[in-house]
C-alpha cells in the first residue's frame, strides 16, 4: 500500500508525486491515458503540455519568472525537465513539448518509490492521503463526485476571466474615482470615460479585433451574466454602453457631465498595485486585447498583469471549500493541485502540486511543516487560493499577490527587483528553515529503517 495516492499525471501530479518519492514517501500516481484520454490530449507521455509550449516570461521582474526561479531552487521536476529541453523563445521560457513531457515520464516511471496505474478514476479514491490533480478538464463522474463532496455551487466548469491591469499604467489625470451616485461615500471604482466618438471606436475595434475561437471540445455556453464583450457588442452598438459600460451614475470630473460611456476598474488588491476591469472578460488575442484596451482614455499605456480569457474549465471555490492546507474541508485528506484548486497556467500548476507534494512528505512522516511565507511569489499564489472572495476565479501569477516593498512610490522596476530580492531572500529562509530541516530528518528516518532491516528481527 503506497503512502499516497496522487489522480491525474499532468504537471501539478507529476511534480507532486517527485517531491513526494525523492524524500521516501512511496506514490500511487493513477493516470487516466492511455485508457482514456480527454479531448485536449493527443500524446500518452505525463505531463502534456495541450496547448502553448511556452511557460510565459523568465525575467525575475516578470510575476511568472519570479516563480520559475522560486521553483527552480525548491528542487522543481517540471523546472529541471523545462531547462534540459529548453528551445529559443526571446525573453520566454519554451520547451519542446514532445521531449520535455517524455523526460517527465521516463523519470517518474523509473522512481523506485513511484507506481504508476493506468485506470480511469470515477470517484475520489477511499485512500488517505489521497491528491486530486486532474486538470481543468476533470472526467464528468469524477467533478460530479467531487461537486457532491463540496456542493455544486462551488465547483465551476466554465472560466470567464475578466483582465487585470498594472495601477502604474493608469493616467489619473483622465481616470477618475467614483461610486455610482457617490453610493457608501466611498470612490470604490477607478473610473475611465468615454465620448460618443470614442465609444463608437472602441465598439469597432472590439467587432474587427481576432479572436481566439473556442476549441471542438469546449462547447462553450456563455452565460447572460457573464458574457464576453465581443458577444455583447454584437448584439447592438449600444448593448455596451448599457452593460458592463453603462454610465450611469457617474459624472466626469473634467466635463461635470455624465460620460457616454465608462470602463469601471475594481481594485484588486488590498495596496492597489493591480485593478480588475469590471465584466471585460473576452476571447480577444492577447495582442489584441493590448491594442484594443489601449484605445480606453485614461489606459493608452495599459499594462496587463492577467489577460482576460473565456474557456471550458473545472475548478473549486477554493476559499471556500479548501482548508489552508489545500484540503477539502468537508472530506480532509482529500487535497486538491493543480488548475482544480483555482491557479491558472502550467507553471502555476506544477508549483501548486510542488508545495503539496513537499508539505504532504513531511507530515506523513509526522514533522511539523509549512508553506512559504507570503512575501514570496509561491506564497502569494497560494494566498489567492485562500482569501476570502465573493467572486474567486483561477488566477495566473501576479505581483499583486505578493506585498509591496517600502516605497510605494518608487519606480515600478524598482519596487518589483525589490520585491524580488525580498522574495527569495525570505525563500532562501524557508528553504534552509523548514525544508532542508525536515529532509535531512527524512534522511535519518531512512537511513534507520535501513539498518532495522537488515538485523535479524528488524521491522519489515
Amino acid at each position: 500500500m503506497a503512502d499516497v495516492v496522487i489522480v491525474g499525471a499532468g504537471l501539478a501530479g507529476t511534480e507532486c508525486a517527485w517531491q513526494l518519492a525523492e524524500r521516501g514517501v512511496s506514490v500511487c500516481l493513477i493516470e487516466q491515458k492511455p485508457r482514456s484520454r480527454t479531448p485536449a490530449q493527443n500524446s500518452d507521455q505525463m505531463a502534456e503540455l495541450v496547448c502553448s509550449n511556452s511557460f510565459r516570461g523568465a525575467a525575475l521582474h516578470n510575476a511568472v519568472g519570479q516563480l520559475k526561479e522560486e521553483m527552480r531552487l525548491s528542487g522543481s521536476l517540471v523546472m529541471e525537465a523545462g531547462a534540459l529541453h529548453r528551445v529559443p523563445a526571446g525573453g520566454a521560457f519554451a520547451v519542446d513539448r514532445d521531449a520535455f513531457s517524455a523526460e517527465i515520464t521516463r523519470r517518474i516511471e523509473r522512481h523506485p518509490l513511484i507506481e504508476v496505474v493506468n485506470e480511469v478514476v470515477d470517484r475520489i479514491p477511499s485512500e488517505r492521503p489521497v491528491v486530486i490533480a486532474t486538470g481543468p478538464l476533470t472526467s464528468g463522474r469524477l467533478a460530479y463526485d467531487i461537486a457532491s463532496a463540496v456542493g455544486v455551487e462551488h465547483l465551476a466548469y466554465y472560466d470567464a476571466i475578466a483582465p487585470i491591469i498594472s495601477a502604474d499604467s493608469i493616467d489619473f489625470d483622465i481616470a477618475f474615482r467614483a461610486s455610482r451616485y457617490d453610493k457608501g461615500g466611498d470612490a470604490a471604482y477607478v473610473n475611465c470615460p468615454l465620448g460618443k466618438e470614442q465609444y463608437d471606436a472602441f465598439v469597432d475595434a472590439v467587432l474587427s479585433a481576432e479572436k481566439v475561437e473556442p476549441r471542438d471540445f469546449e462547447q462553450v455556453r456563455y452565460f447572460e451574466g457573464c458574457l464576453p464583450i465581443e458577444v455583447m457588442a454584437e448584439r447592438g452598438r449600444q448593448t455596451l454602453a448599457f452593460g458592463c459600460m453603462k454610465p450611469v451614475g457617474l459624472t466626469d470630473p473634467r466635463t461635470g457631465r455624465r460620460p457616454h460611456a465608462v470602463v469601471q476598474l475594481r481594485q484588486e488588491d488590498a495596496e492597489g498595485t493591480a485593478f480588475n476591469m469590471v465584466g471585460f472578460q473576452t476571447r480577444m488575442k492577447w495582442p489584441e486585447q493590448k491594442r484594443v484596451f489601449r484605445m480606453i482614455p485614461g489606459l493608452e499605456n495599459l499594462e496587463l498583469e492577467r489577460f482576460g480569457s473565456v474557456h471550458r474549465n473545472t475548478f473549486v471555490d477554493s476559499p471556500t471549500v479548501l482548508d489552508d492546507d489545500l484540503a477539502l474541508r468537508a472530506r480532509p485528506g482529500v487535497y486538491l493541485a493543480g488548475q482544480i484548486s483555482g491557479v491558472e497556467g502550467y507553471v502555476e500548476s506544477a508549483a501548486c502540486g510542488m508545495l503539496i507534494g513537499i508539505k504532504l512528505a513531511h507530515e506523513v512522516r509526522g514533522l511539523s511543516s509549512s508553506f512559504p511565507p507570503p512575501t514570496t511569489m509561491l506564497g502569494g499564489l497560494l494566498g489567492h487560493l485562500r482569501a476570502p472572495n465573493d467572486d474567486f476565479q483561477p488566477s495566473n501569477a501576479m505581483w499583486s499577490m505578493v506585498p509591496s516593498t517600502e516605497g510605494r512610490r518608487m519606480n515600478k522596476r524598482v519596487r518589483r527587483d525589490a520585491q524580488s530580492a525580498r522574495a527569495l531572500q525570505d525563500l532562501q529562509s524557508w528553504l534552509r528553515d523548514v525544508v532542508k530541516s525536515n529532509d535531512e530528518r527524512l534522511g535519518s528516518a531512512r537511513s534507520a529503517d535501513r539498518r532495522l532491516r537488515s538485523v535479524p528481527g528488524g521491522r519489515a
